[in-house]
Formats: C-alpha cells, sequence, structure tokens
C-alpha cells in the first residue's frame, strides 16, 4: 500500500470512529460524519494531483531521455534492464561467477522488479489517475 495512503487512513479512521461514538443526536452525527467526508475526499483528490504530477514528472525525465541526442542517453535503462535480466538467467540455468553472493542475486531480482514494475504501474496509472482526477472534479 502506498505510504500516503496509509498515513491517510491512520489519519481519519480514528476520528471517524470518534465520530460514531459521540453521544450526540442522530443529526449531529451525521452533519460531522458528512464534513469528514468532504475533508477526506478533497485531501484523496490532492494527493491524487500530487501522485499524477509525480508521474508526470518521471514520465517527463523518461521521454527527455528517450529523446536524447545520444544512442546511450537514450538506451541506458532498457541495456540495464537486459543486463539484470541476463545475470539473473544465467543463474537460473548455473552459469554464474563464483563471486556473486546470493544477497546480490536478490538486488538484482528486486532492481529488475523495480524496472518492470515501475513500467508496467507507470503505464497503468499515466492512464488511469487523470480519469479518478476528472471523476473526483465532477462529484464536487
Amino acid at each position: 500500500m502506498n505510504p500516503i495512503w496509509s498515513f491517510l487512513t491512520n489519519l481519519i479512521s480514528p476520528v471517524t470512529n470518534l465520530i460514531d461514538e459521540l453521544h450526540t443526536s442522530e443529526e449531529e452525527k451525521l452533519k460531522i460524519q458528512s464534513e469528514m467526508f468532504k475533508l477526506q475526499t478533497e485531501i484523496t483528490s490532492k494527493v491524487l494531483d500530487y501522485e499524477k504530477q509525480l508521474l508526470e514528472a518521471q514520465s517527463n525525465i523518461i521521454l527527455a531521455e528517450a529523446k536524447g541526442e545520444g544512442w546511450l542517453q537514450r538506451n541506458w535503462r532498457p541495456l540495464m534492464m537486459v543486463w539484470f535480466a541476463g545475470l539473473l538467467g544465467m543463474y537460473w540455468f548455473g552459469v554464474t561467477p563464483p563471486n556473486i553472493t546470493q544477497e546480490t542475486l536478490d538486488h538484482l531480482f528486486t532492481l529488475l522488479e523495480i524496472g518492470i514494475g515501475g513500467y508496467i504501474v507507470g503505464r497503468s496509472a499515466e492512464k488511469i489517475i487523470p480519469q479518478v482526477v476528472q471523476t473526483m472534479k465532477e462529484s464536487k
């Protein structure tokens, strides 16, 4: 789970639980819950806007590299992923240098997961977040 979402959930949940325990009329409880929901929606919208801006910035960096003048500038990320995948493939086929430790292999696998996962998540978020933000703005 995203740390920002965890923080928001941990921040808002005790307040909503407290509202349920208040000794006030149902009308007052509903009014307070309504205000909390509005606040939660507003915060969620701002977090989504922030994440969208962050993804756009990351995307712009990658696009700038991909459109760069030099061959190495355009291809260093894909080359690193191919290199890491090759090293892991060699390990699985039993062809590894004697000085590669299990810890190093774990780090290579983690880097490969981040590289592939980052691409998949980035592409998905690039398509989904603008729709979610638009839906939340329309519901206001």
